[in-house]
């Protein structure tokens, strides 16, 4: 904890780095030395900004974080990156290659870079990203930039996790109807056109199409961000081009306004509220599922009633039905004692 909170260059990097693997850890022992470093370093984070970026495979997400990074950097910030590589669903394992795109900002002294495997965990991050992120807050690093995996229109876990949701575009990535979907681009902050310098007049149309969709989803999916009250936030969409860097400057001038709005406008603290809230109910959820798979009269079930599943004897439903009711009978021994 002391080289988290008080250790300076590859020191406090090295100290955050084995933070992060022990939270990554599955092993119970491991788990409650992370809760308890948890809660210590819990009063010294909190102060950085969280940025989520999204997007699809190619699009150009680890380009444009090296880019803002070095601009941050610049700018006197310093930058801790989370980015989450997919995991295999045949192996298991990941490539974590982020870094390798990211060669300049994954040596600078103000930058800390973390790959980690999704871990078959749904919504385009890692099981312990939230968790992550208040180890390098501790540490000081006033960004915390989250990467997502390549993420489709429903894979949105990383907007409720960071104070401004990014989505990258590439242009004549899809037409009005395509950018008018339901899901990512509803909760998106902040849409970037990145590219723009390969096709000008495509990166153009992209942008007048995703600004009309963004228009129609606030009328209808969040009437709060549809009318013209200067003191809310309301989606934009610019373009830039990451490998050139045009455009990082005005990306990061667009966040800090965001910044300001919702600090002012209340909307900042309410937003990691409920975050957190969310957050707590997700653990919780993770835990009974632990918990159902290890108990002993569901163990004990649970081959039999798989078996009459698949050989169509019993109902999916029916079969989870019992397996629930086992789960909520007390588990205790002859004397009264609990067994599990």
């Amino acid at each position: 904890m002391q080289g988290i909170l008080h250790g300076d260059g590859a020191t406090q990097r090295r100290a955050v780095a084995k933070a992060i693997t022990l939270l990554e850890s599955t092993r119970p022992d491991h788990r409650r030395e992370a809760d308890a470093l948890l809660n210590a370093l819990l009063p010294h984070a909190g102060r950085a900004f969280r940025l989520g970026i999204s997007g699809v495979p190619g699009v150009g997400k680890s380009t444009f974080i090296e880019a803002l990074g070095l601009h941050l950097i610049g700018l006197g910030h310093r930058v801790a990156v989370l980015a989450v590589d997919p995991s295999s669903s045949v192996s298991g394992g990941s490539i974590l290659g982020d870094k390798t795109r990211m060669e300049r900002l994954s040596t600078h002294e103000r930058a800390y870079i973390r790959p980690s495997p999704s871990g078959g965990n749904l919504g385009g991050v890692a099981a312990k990203t939230r968790e992550a992120m208040l180890v390098c807050e501790a540490a000081g690093y006033d960004v915390v930039i989250v990467e997502t995996v390549g993420v489709g229109q429903s894979e949105t876990a990383v907007a409720g996790m960071t104070d401004m949701f990014c989505v990258l575009q590439l242009p004549n990535a899809g037409d009005d109807l395509q950018a008018i979907k339901k899901g990512i681009m509803e909760l998106a902050d902040l849409v970037v056109i990145n590219k723009a310098d390969l096709d000008a007049d495509a990166a153009t149309r992209a942008q007048a199409q995703i600004t009309s969709a963004l228009r129609l989803l606030g009328l209808h999916g969040r009437p709060d961000t549809a009318h013209h009250d200067e003191a809310l936030w309301h989606p934009r969409v610019i373009q830039l081009s990451a490998l050139s860097g045009q455009g990082v400057a005005e990306f990061w001038r667009l966040v800090s306004e965001f910044r300001h709005l919702q600090q002012a406008n209340g909307r900042w603290q309410a937003r990691r509220q409920q975050q957190a809230k969310a957050w707590m109910w997700e653990r919780i959820d993770s835990g009974l599922r632990e918990a159902f798979a290890q108990h002993p009269a569901v163990q004990d079930r649970l081959p039999a009633l798989t078996a009459e599943v698949l050989a169509g004897r019993v109902v999916a439903s029916v079969a989870a039905r019992q397996l629930l009711q086992a789960f909520a009978i007390p588990c205790v021994t002859d004397t009264g004692a609990r067994a599990c």
